[in-house]
């Protein structure tokens, strides 16, 4: 093996299990191959069960080895899979084998980074696997597929070719009469370009739903002292996460746990309660609350009676009136629960579930946009606006702000070729030269 080529890492988890997953990666890994199996003729993705021995024929463990000859591999370069058993001993001794024999252990990211090199991913594929790799929830493994399958990829790659045509027509426009060109080509240009700012500032809507989904949906209870926020907050995790007492003001700080509710992946929050208060500590804790608050993407606003002035609800609040075992209230939009006999409970967790989808509403068969590719969305747009703002007076400046827009899609792919528009011009605008 060649020591600055040839990578190895733990592809499934650290710590004792049935079976553990060690990858290695090079650019000719065949002859070790045959050396691990001990045979002279190998086939490419045939489990080989072998004996796997050290330099001095000492047994290891009993393996399962793979080959996955280059370009079909994940790297797209010569990649081994050995399946051997998931003792943490067995794990570190395979790794001296391979050090040994001139390996040497992966950069975190390392086997992505050489897929991307190699073709075999693009940026907007290598972003859906490690959230696919995080997920923890169904809705959360939906949507990172969607990206590491290449969903989002063909839609970039779409606005991207769709712009750089649109750019090469412009800067061609200059190079010939009127008469040669297709009719009315400065309006269809801007009319496509206008079209393409639409398709991505819809895409850009839809942002605060899929990060929702991707970072947790943040759920806070909010309220004044002693209106039962934590008892309410225990009922939900279904645990006595926080305390729980008489005395006005027991909550100081946020106490915050994650809920799989319907698939989607939800940060509950607990907060001290709202009044006025000269307590240093407790003066912090509000300020806590209305922090919360702000960043919530649901709040639970939770009374004890009906005897404070109630607004109607904003589209991101549920009106919660606990205690209904002492006095049970009916009003519209809002939902009566007792954390004391669990009373509505279930009737709370069905309007939150309700809620949920309402926010989200239909971005999940929407482009799944992280944090990453967000601000170079906002470029694209920029430009594209910029560009369709007016009509063309200028095809230079024009086709500037459509070829930026398509250096930031290119970015997000992570394929950005100076040459593109050339060859562009080339070869869709051959006008008899």
């Amino acid at each position: 093996m060649n020591n600055n080529n040839t990578i190895f890492a733990l592809s499934s988890g650290y710590g004792k299990a049935g079976v553990a997953v060690i990858r290695i990666s090079g650019s000719d890994l065949s002859k070790e191959f045959k050396k691990i199996i001990n045979k002279k003729i190998t086939k490419p993705r045939y489990a080989y069960f072998i004996n796997l021995h050290d330099d001095t024929s000492g047994l290891i463990d009993q393996c399962i080895a793979i080959y996955f000859k280059t370009p079909n591999s994940f790297t797209g370069e010569d990649v081994i899979e050995i399946h051997c058993h998931g003792a943490p001993a067995v794990v570190q001794k395979i790794f001296e084998y391979l050090r040994k024999n001139g390996a040497r252990m992966a950069n975190p990211g390392e086997f992505s980074q050489r897929a991307f090199y190699n073709n075999k991913m693009d940026l907007t594929e290598v972003d859906g696997l490690s959230a696919l790799l995080d997920a923890r929830t169904d809705k959360q493994r939906i949507l990172a597929l969607k990206s590491m399958t290449g969903f989002d990829s063909k839609i970039y790659e779409s606005w991207r070719s769709h712009m750089i045509e649109i750019s090469a027509y412009a800067a061609a426009i200059l190079d010939y009469e009127e008469d040669e060109l297709p009719k009315n080509i400065g309006e269809k240009l801007l009319s496509q370009t206008k079209n393409l700012y639409n398709e991505i500032t819809t895409a850009l809507s839809s942002y605060a739903s899929v990060h929702a989904i991707r970072k947790g949906f943040n759920i806070v209870l909010v309220g004044e002292t002693n209106v039962g926020k934590s008892s309410i907050f225990n009922k939900l995790v279904g645990s006595a996460r926080a305390i729980v007492s008489d005395i006005p003001g027991t909550t100081r700080d946020v106490i915050s746990t994650e809920l799989d509710i319907d698939g989607y992946l939800v940060n509950l929050s607990d907060t001290a309660g709202l009044r006025e208060s000269n307590d240093i500590i407790e003066k912090i804790g509000i300020a806590k609350t209305h922090t919360e608050t702000e960043n919530a993407n649901l709040i639970l606003r939770v009374y004890s009676d009906n005897s404070n002035k109630i607004n109607s609800p904003a589209e991101n609040e549920i009106i919660v009136f606990n205690k209904s075992d002492l006095n049970k209230i009916n009003q519209p939009n809002s939902v009566s629960v007792s954390a004391l006999t669990g009373d509505g409970i279930k009737e709370l967790l069905q309007i939150i579930k309700e809620k949920i989808h309402l926010l989200i509403g239909t971005s999940e068969s929407d482009l799944v946009i992280n944090e990453r590719t967000y601000s170079l969305l906002n470029d694209a747009a920029n430009n594209l606006k910029k560009a369709s703002k007016n009509k063309i007076i200028n095809y230079d400046i024009f086709a500037e702000h459509v070829r930026n827009s398509a250096d930031s899609i290119g970015k997000i792919l992570g394929t950005i070729n100076a040459f593109e528009v050339a060859d562009a011009t080339f070869k869709q605008l051959c006008l008899g030269k």
